[in-house]
């Protein structure tokens, strides 16, 4: 699994650093799940921010503009309709195997955590290109995802089209 410290060197210093439980704790009971240590972690220590004026990341700490739990909500919701629900392997909700929305970019693809089907099993990042019906499935947690984004990989978010210099992030407004 990839690591913060990793995760820094490229990106840079962290500057929310969270370390009040209770955002997550309460959506986590209204959800029904609780969200992979390492997305955690991550989004604790840089907040709601947007990587390379391309990849949202938000917080549950939020305010209503740049909320982690406001976007879930919105976005279960639309996934959920008939004609959207078609361009996923799996459903999107909080059971095993479902895919949890938890992250955007404004290139139009949406970013889910597929949840493990038994608890010892790796979460897994789906990838929706909304503007088509693909879709990709990364064997790999947030971080490792996470990492390949920032190092330039091919994880369906070209990064390198919008960080030419390297990858930055900045807080959302």
């Amino acid at each position: 699994m990839a690591t913060l410290p990793e995760i820094t060197a490229l990106l840079g210093e962290p500057r929310f650093n969270w370390s009040d439980p209770a955002p997550w704790i309460e959506l986590e009971q209204e959800l029904g799940i609780e969200f992979p240590a390492d997305f955690r972690e991550i989004v604790d220590a840089y907040g709601s921010i947007e990587i390379n004026r391309q990849l949202y990341l938000k917080h549950p700490a939020g305010h209503l503009l740049h909320s982690l739990g406001e976007d879930i909500r919105g976005d279960l919701e639309l996934w959920r309709e008939e004609d959207m629900a078609e361009f996923l392997p799996s459903p999107v909700g909080a059971n095993p195997g479902d895919l949890m929305p938890v992250a955007s970019a404004t290139t139009g693809e949406a970013v889910f955590l597929c949840i493990p089907d038994n608890p010892s099993s790796p979460w897994r990042v789906v990838v929706q290109e909304f503007d088509s019906p693909a879709w990709t499935l990364y064997e790999m947690t947030f971080s490792e995802w996470l990492l390949a984004y920032l190092k330039g990989r091919d994880v369906v978010l070209c990064s390198r089209n919008f960080a030419p210099d390297g990858p930055f992030f900045e807080f959302l407004p």
